[in-house]
């Protein structure tokens, strides 16, 4: 696509009040592919004053016409499904076909389950003598990372709209043509003015005169856990709501009874999926003891077949933090058994499929968010020190674990202090309800969970 030179702000493309640009680098070749404006403070209140315009008359649309309003913006989506992913895969270097299947695929789903929803959610309820009903909490300013750019646009914009709420977008500046594709999606599926804007610029500059404005009722988040917390304390000081989905630094729980080999090939498939860059990889794999050396050696063999099947990671910034981290997990004593920090190409932002073993629970590579192709493994003695170590993080977003029997599993899963858990490589369902405990965030994205991060209840008594 070619790049947008304005935000899309009251249903138009207008110019921003800076003259600044954001270059978009394609991360496989370092080469610049596109620029956006970088707006400012201006722009983000000229947005909000236009979202807070449209927001009584979209809070009034009836839910059918919501409904119809998101029905229209998936099948948008869907056909222009290859624009869309060779734009993924431009602006974040992801494989073309990991880009149409997931990147495309996942948040045409999620759309597809909001228009249901809009349209079958009893926004109003008998309870004894009172009628409760459930009202958009009002103009929503949504800060979207650029791991998965449509997705998370869709995962939050998607529900605000069938609540009625009218938002703000500012997307990562390292992946805005994806949300001017979306932008573009939204005004050709005949969402009214007003009802969604799109400021583009820089996390500290427009992303915190979003979430600072008077005029946003509701701030939704995903990123990382330190800038999470700067968005809940300024929330909090205005009494504003917040959603934020943030870090997390998963466990993959392999009990003695489960198909080993199964469970270590899925696993590190999970953990190179998006070449890392994925909030809820299973990025440590606890096996127990006396199947350690084996587990190992099926990592190590798994991860050097990906190779050159993996994308690089977003930027030369993020390439350095991961292989940063590598380097600190060598330098504790982790035993590296594939990958490592040099770089495998001579050009683009890659970093090799990495596995680490004798890694123990206090190393770093062990506790923070990596964001790369990097798996630990943790060896464990019994249930209950494998549970400890699992939930031995401030982090709590998602897990996975695995056992010869069903049941086994769930009853792992169960103590887990994680927001979600894969029992025995379960597969994903855009109706269930995603978000972390601990430092991984404050409440809950996609499905009737989701839905309701964005409406406030009013009760009538009679």
């Amino acid at each position: 696509m070619k790049a947008h030179d304005g935000l899309y702000i009251e249903g138009a493309w207008r110019p921003a009040e800076s003259r600044d640009v954001i270059e978009v680098v394609n991360p496989v070749d370092e080469q610049v592919v596109g620029r956006v404006p970088a707006g400012g403070a201006l722009d983000v209140d000229t947005a909000v004053r236009a979202a807070r315009a449209a927001l009584p008359g979209w809070a009034a649309t009836p839910p059918a016409e919501r409904a119809a309003r998101l029905g229209a913006l998936r099948d948008v989506l869907t056909a222009r499904k290859d624009e869309i992913a060779e734009t993924v895969g431009t602006e974040l270097g992801a494989p073309l076909k990991f880009s149409q299947a997931v990147h495309v695929g996942m948040p045409i789903a999620v759309a597809g389950s909001y228009a249901e929803l809009a349209a079958a959610h009893p926004f109003e309820e008998k309870v004894g003598n009172s009628t409760v009903h459930q009202e958009p909490v009002g103009v929503v300013g949504a800060i979207t990372p650029w791991n998965y750019p449509l997705h998370q646009i869709v995962a939050k914009v998607a529900p605000a709209l069938a609540a009625g709420c009218t938002v703000v977008l500012k997307p990562a500046e390292d992946t805005p043509l994806t949300a001017q594709l979306f932008a573009e999606a939204v005004h050709e599926a005949g969402v009214p003015a007003g009802v969604f804007n799109l400021v583009t610029g820089l996390g500290p500059i427009a992303g915190q005169a979003l979430a600072e404005h008077p005029g946003v009722d509701l701030v939704s988040f995903t990123g990382s856990t330190a800038v999470g917390r700067q968005i809940g304390a300024t929330a909090g000081a205005a009494v504003k709501k917040v959603a934020l989905e943030l870090g997390g630094k998963s466990a993959n729980v392999i009990l003695p009874s489960a198909d080993l080999a199964r469970a270590v090939n899925v696993g590190v498939a999970n953990v190179m999926s998006n070449s890392g860059q994925t909030c809820s990889a299973w990025t440590r794999m606890l096996v127990h003891a006396d199947q350690y050396e084996e587990a190992v050696e099926l990592a190590a063999a798994a991860a050097a077949k990906y190779g050159d099947r993996i994308g690089p990671v977003v930027s030369a910034k993020q390439q350095a933090r991961v292989r940063g981290y590598i380097e600190k997990g060598v330098a504790e004593g982790a035993r590296l058994v594939a990958g490592g920090p040099e770089s495998p190409r001579e050009k683009g932002y890659f970093v090799s499929p990495t596995v680490f073993a004798d890694v123990t629970p206090e190393m770093t590579i062990a506790q923070e968010e990596i964001f790369g192709p990097v798996l630990s493994i943790l060896r464990y003695e019994d249930t209950e020190d494998a549970l400890r170590i699992a939930n031995g993080t401030v982090y709590g977003l998602a897990g996975a674990v695995w056992a010869g029997d069903e049941s086994e599993a769930v009853a792992f899963a169960r103590r887990m202090d994680t927001g979600q858990v894969d029992i025995n490589g379960g597969r994903f369902n855009p109706l269930a309800p995603f978000g972390g405990y601990k430092q991984s965030g404050v409440g809950r994205e996609l499905g009737t969970h989701g839905l309701a991060e964005y409406l406030q209840t009013k009760s009538l008594q009679f």
